[in-house]
């Protein structure tokens, strides 16, 4: 059950467009005892279908930017090796402090612009009384 729930927020949050994966990763690593390489490998196969379906939905609503995507298709599957490689190479502990890392560097920056919008908005709204 806890599995059907997990994969369900994270699809919701990926259908957004908003890195399902990285909550699906933070989900299963919280409320699993699975190893931070099982995670993370689970994450790419759940991938695979949930991007079929964004693809699709995308499309029809012509969406996507094809030249942009061919570019960054080719990069991402060159990245994904090399990080394949590289994450072969730390044990679940340091890779589990690396992922925090990374979701500590998304949040302030996700709160940096949430706060610089909110600063522009009052100036705009200032100038306009």
């Amino acid at each position: 059950m806890l599995e059907i729930l997990i994969g369900t927020i994270s699809g919701v949050v990926a259908a957004l467009g908003m890195g399902g994966g990285t909550i699906l990763i933070l989900l299963l690593g919280i409320f699993t005892s699975l190893k931070q390489h099982i995670i993370q490998a689970t994450n790419l196969v759940f991938f695979i279908p949930t991007s079929i379906v964004a693809i699709i939905m995308n499309v029809k609503n012509k969406k996507i930017n094809y030249k942009n995507a061919i570019t960054i298709i080719i990069s991402g599957i060159i990245g994904a090796i090399v990080g394949c490689k590289i994450s072969f190479k730390f044990d679940n502990t340091k890779l589990k402090k690396l992922f925090g890392i990374f979701l500590l560097v998304i949040a302030i920056f996700e709160i940096y612009e949430i706060y610089t919008s909110y600063r522009k908005d009052i100036k705009v709204n200032t100038k306009n009384k």
